[in-house]
């Protein structure tokens, strides 16, 4: 059955948690750690009166227990508190960063990373000015400058992405990058082939190749995660701008994001 269907023979249930902002606080709340009354009234700036009976209820749907004073979830309760702060983190990022995600082809995304939106939260919508033209792409070569080690995926190639990445190669600093098999076909001519000739010498430095349609560019580093997207209509990446975000959830998700294209790839040789 769908969730629509299960909802539609439950709606008392989901009710039970999603109508009432006390049982989501003391949900949360628990999730943090284990509390005692007091330190959930402080919380929610609700009297124990009006508390009680929602822990009453939280506990009746074995998602609270109490020991010796401290309310804790249960195993159950942490599944569902997780979800909920997942959504609640999901509505709260598209609301901020609105204008990113509504105006660029998200779908591109494989869908189990638009479940877990909600990480790149804490984000900065980074955009080209009138005043500065190239503020994406310097924040990208700052990115690159300041990388313990660089994982990038990319749909498009230029000499600018290609010369920002060559100096940290030779530096030694472990870069690979997910390709799509149109950029590979940039990489083996000119102005590219000599370049990444002489690269991909170096052990430090890998090139993969995908047989998937990329819409994606990412660079994530040890320090931060750069995401950039097709226009909403996907007949052309937007260069001019990217979400950026030094969290380290952010970080986490790009990485996964580019582990999840580079298991579907294959090693690039100019024998390929």
């Amino acid at each position: 059955m769908s969730p629509l269907g299960m909802y539609n023979e439950n709606p008392a249930l989901i009710h039970s948690i999603f109508s009432s902002r006390l049982k989501i606080q003391i949900l949360l709340s628990l999730l943090e750690s284990e509390q005692s009354l007091s330190e959930l009234r402080k919380v929610t700036g609700s009297v124990s009166q009006a508390l009680i009976p929602k822990i009453r209820k939280l506990e009746d749907l074995t998602l609270v227990e109490s020991s010796r004073g401290m309310y804790k979830l249960t195993p159950f309760g942490k599944v569902l508190a997780s979800i909920i702060g997942q959504y609640i983190n999901a509505m709260i990022g598209i609301s901020r960063q609105g204008e990113f995600w509504t105006t660029h082809k998200i779908d591109a995304l494989p869908l189990e990373f638009l479940d877990e939106i909600g990480d790149l939260l804490n984000s900065e919508v980074i955009f080209d000015t009138g005043a500065d033209i190239l503020h994406v792409y310097t924040h990208y070569l700052t990115i690159l400058k300041e990388a313990g080690h660089i994982y990038g995926i990319s749909s498009v190639m230029s000499p600018a992405l290609a010369e920002g990445l060559a100096p940290r190669v030779l530096e030694g600093i472990p870069v690979e990058i997910v390709v799509s098999r149109e950029v590979v076909e940039q990489l083996q001519a000119e102005p590219y082939a000599a370049q990444i000739r002489t690269l991909i010498g170096y052990g430090n430095f890998r090139i993969w190749v995908t047989e998937e349609a990329l819409m994606v560019g990412l660079t994530v580093t040890d320090r931060e995660l750069s995401l950039g997207l097709y226009k909403k209509d996907g007949k052309m990446y937007d260069s001019s701008t990217d979400l950026s975000s030094s969290d380290p959830a952010a970080v986490k998700w790009g990485e996964k994001l580019f582990g999840y294209y580079r298991k579907r790839s294959t090693r690039f040789s100019f024998h390929d």
